[in-house]
């Protein structure tokens, strides 16, 4: 594991999805944790300014970008504006994410399927690609939180889309993990994390399975930020995460499929589902 960073002070982070949620909970721990510089993605220019005017003014530069993550031309565009305005990131946090609760077959293939594996999947390994070379050539302690989903670790009616993209994601990130050690580039860590339900508004009516409540953003984010800077390989919330995944490694299928249905509840957690509205 790499060194713990005890502080951002001198650092530059990106974040994608910046202007709203969990994005602009990261965005003020950067500069709560003296961040030289925090550059905040966003497809939402309004939301995105408004973002900005609350963090300016507090110690660390802000810069902002708006950005279609689910296009590649848009994040080399910005990730080129980024590195001319601000330098490449030493951390960065893929947050961005979009969620379509359905099953398979009434899925929209562009506004659905597209967008979710462009937005959910694509986006973290193009903006990845983007600037994990600068981190390995600084040699600075770096790092990459990639925000998957306990939907990539186990299978759930109504999620199939949703899910392939945070399975690609769990996938990819752990080993890129796997990828920079071998390599011999160990002060870049990665961080994958695997949350169960948070209470966004992005999951607007589903159901946390049994012992499993949804979960608070503010406390998440501060976790989450704690992973990142002691490198903590893959970050599961809540302990249930990690136990529904040791069952299902080790339960014959149709036994998985009763207790995960009938005891947990999982298979029902997103009949309810209405999103944000």
């Amino acid at each position: 594991m790499s060194k713990t960073i005890e502080s951002l002070a001198g650092s530059t982070i990106l974040i994608t999805g910046a202007a709203m949620g969990m994005g602009k909970m990261y965005a003020r721990l950067a500069v709560e944790d003296r961040a030289s510089s925090v550059i905040l993605w966003d497809v939402n220019a309004e939301l995105l300014e408004e973002t900005a005017r609350e963090l300016e003014g507090r110690g660390s530069k802000i810069h902002t970008h708006v950005v279609d993550v689910s296009r590649l031309e848009d994040i080399e565009r910005a990730a080129e504006a980024t590195r001319e305005e601000a330098g490449s990131p030493d951390i960065l946090i893929n947050n961005a994410g979009i969620v379509r609760g359905k099953y398979f077959w009434e899925h929209d293939q562009r506004s659905d399927i597209a967008a979710t594996m462009n937005i959910n999947a694509l986006a973290l390994m193009h903006i990845t690609r983007e600037f994990l070379p600068d981190m390995i050539e600084g040699g600075r302690p770096s790092r990459i939180v990639n925000v998957a989903s306990a939907a990539g670790l186990l299978a759930n009616p109504r999620m199939s889309i949703y899910s392939s993209s945070k399975w690609a994601v769990v996938g990819w990130s752990d080993s890129l993990r796997l990828e920079l050690v071998q390599a011999g580039h160990k002060h870049v860590a990665v961080t994958t994390f695997c949350p169960s339900y948070i209470k966004t508004g992005m999951f607007e009516g589903a159901r946390g399975p049994l012992l499993t409540p949804l979960l608070e953003p503010e406390a998440v984010t501060r976790r989450v930020w704690r992973a990142m800077k002691e490198g903590t390989p893959m970050l599961m919330m809540p302990w249930t995460v990690k136990l529904s995944t040791a069952l299902r490694g080790v339960l014959p299928l149709a036994a998985w499929d009763m207790v995960a249905g009938r005891v947990f509840g999982v298979y029902k957690s997103m009949e309810h589902f209405t999103g944000r509205k």
